[in-house]
């Protein structure tokens, strides 16, 4: 089975920067594993490699959907092997990139053989979700599986799903049994320290908000006032409420920073426990780049 190489690790922690630089000095390709990069106009606030860079380092799986499309992890996985595929097929290294950890590990470990949606299932529980509000249900979910709740996160429509098959079935969306993958992967995690990443997401935030972030949601609720699943992105939802009048602009870019934060460390907790053939490199910067580059060699002659 042909072998593939992955990066990962939290937000903030390098890994475009490295695949982009490593892109100019090897035949690589990058397969994006991020679940707001797919779509189109949202550059500003998920540090979007530009157009320039994806001209000199091709970029797979980024701004392949309008935001008012969804993504399902079903979806992203057919789309990342069909990139890798005919990546191989020109006889380049496709190199999976990103920090969304259920891509993934779908995409390494295979998807789940999950039962067909149930639209009333479902409704009850939008039903029950508004009217009880999300704490509860992600408890209930994380009581079954700690997989499935770091997994869904904050996001309504996973949680809902997640929670329709378990209380139909019993069993939580982690535990079905997986489809084998189509390639097999080798995996390599940035694992800066806490106090090297935090201040350098507090400074992006304030980076974004500096470089159009707020002009940029306010572009993307005009075309898109009914709040698609994309605006509720980090960094995206807090500008919308700033938007709304909610609070001031202060307000959200502390919001921002705050759940960029939080959502670094849920990616800590998922990549620790990531399965496979797996190399942490507790490092950033130049030093990340070095022992990068020096694992591509070793593991893959390049």
């Amino acid at each position: 089975m042909e072998r593939i190489p992955v990066l990962a690790g939290p937000t903030g922690s390098g890994k475009t920067l490295l695949a982009l630089r490593l892109g100019e000095e090897m035949p690589v390709e990058v397969v994006s594993a991020d679940a707001t990069m797919v779509y189109r106009g949202l550059d500003v606030g998920t540090d979007k490699p530009s157009p320039e860079e994806r001209r000199r380092v091709p970029h797979h799986l980024v701004d392949v959907l309008e935001p008012s499309e969804a993504m399902s992890v079903a979806r992203w996985v057919a789309m990342a092997e069909a990139a890798i595929a005919e990546v191989l097929s020109r006889g380049r290294l496709p190199l999976v990139v990103g920090g969304t950890g259920y891509y993934i590990r779908a995409l390494s470990e295979g998807l789940p053989g999950l039962p067909p949606p149930d639209p009333e299932v479902q409704a009850a529980l939008w039903q029950e979700l508004e009217a009880k509000g999300l704490e509860p249900l992600q408890a209930e979910l994380a009581r079954a599986s700690l997989e499935d709740a770091l997994r869904v996160g904050k996001n309504p429509r996973r949680l809902v799903r997640a929670l329709e098959v378990l209380r139909r079935t019993g069993t939580p969306p982690a535990r079905f049994p997986r489809r084998p993958p189509r390639f097999g992967y080798a995996k390599l995690v940035l694992w800066p320290e806490r106090a090297w990443l935090f201040p350098k997401l507090e400074a992006r935030a304030r980076r974004q908000f500096a470089q159009g972030l707020v002009e940029e949601v306010r572009a993307l609720l005009a075309r898109y006032p009914g709040m698609p699943t994309a605006l509720q992105a980090i960094g995206y939802k807090e500008v919308v409420g700033y938007l709304k009048g909610e609070y001031g602009l202060e307000e959200a870019i502390l919001r921002d920073i705050r759940a960029v934060k939080a959502y670094a460390k849920r990616q800590y907790t998922w990549f620790r426990h990531e399965p496979g053939e797996v190399v942490y490199l507790p490092r950033g910067g130049e030093e990340a780049y070095r022992g990068f580059r020096d694992w591509l060699r070793l593991h893959f002659g390049l």
